[in-house]
């Protein structure tokens, strides 16, 4: 398989739907499925199917449709999830407990094997029998561990001179929590969470829709 070069991201972030779809579907035993049965679970159509897994390769078959467990795989292969990456928490608060508790990072490979705070209530205390550590030990963990993926869950006034130590420690990739837009150098990778943003967008998503409402009831 033969990746293609300059595929757009709006097909890079529809992957991950595919993969949640087809693991459901090869847990549940079911062996094969057309472009046709795949948009009605997911809700792209089918049309948009083909032409974002056609960026890849040619993984259907015409008349026989995908065979679910290979298109998992190749579509694990191509999110990079045949491979192991180590991460770390910096920042022990709600979402940093939150990220750490969630098992199913274990599952596609993402291993935590740290978690650091500056909150001396926290230091101490274990998350899935990983050690809360304090903030100083931080610079010293980055030499010792390899770590790919730094998560980053500090307030926002922290959240640059945070990423400054890490990446200037190694670290490539950034999963960022914090609600601002960082600077880094060119080969480092930032993907951002900002739940305001999201939450925001859906308070307009309301808006639009109530007021639609209200346009047809004074119709």
């Amino acid at each position: 398989m033969e990746k293609k070069r300059s595929i757009s991201m709006a097909v890079i972030k529809r992957l991950p739907k595919y993969y949640r779809y087809l693991r459901e579907l090869d847990k549940n035993d079911v062996d094969r499925i057309s472009s046709k049965e795949l948009s009605e679970k997911i809700g792209f159509t089918a049309s948009q199917i083909r032409q974002d897994l056609n960026c890849f390769g040619d993984f259907g078959q015409q008349g026989y449709g995908y065979n679910v467990k290979d298109l998992l795989y190749q579509i694990s292969v191509i999110l990079g999830l045949n491979k192991a990456y180590n991460t770390v928490i910096i920042g022990a608060g709600n979402i940093g407990q939150a990220i750490a508790n969630y098992t199913t990072f274990d599952k596609m490979s993402f291993n935590l094997k740290g978690i650091f705070d500056l909150n001396v209530k926290l230091i101490g205390l274990k998350i899935r029998d990983i050690e809360i550590k304090d903030m100083d030990e931080l610079e010293g963990f980055l030499q010792e561990e390899e770590i790919d993926i730094a998560i980053i869950c500090v307030p926002k006034s922290r959240a640059q001179g945070v990423v400054d130590m890490v990446t200037n420690k190694g670290v490539k990739a950034i999963w960022n929590f914090a609600p601002i837009d960082l600077k880094v150098a060119d080969d480092v990778i930032v993907e951002n969470v900002h739940l305001s943003e999201s939450l925001m967008t859906l308070s307009y998503l309301i808006n639009e829709r109530n007021e639609a409402r209200e346009l047809t009831e004074e119709e």
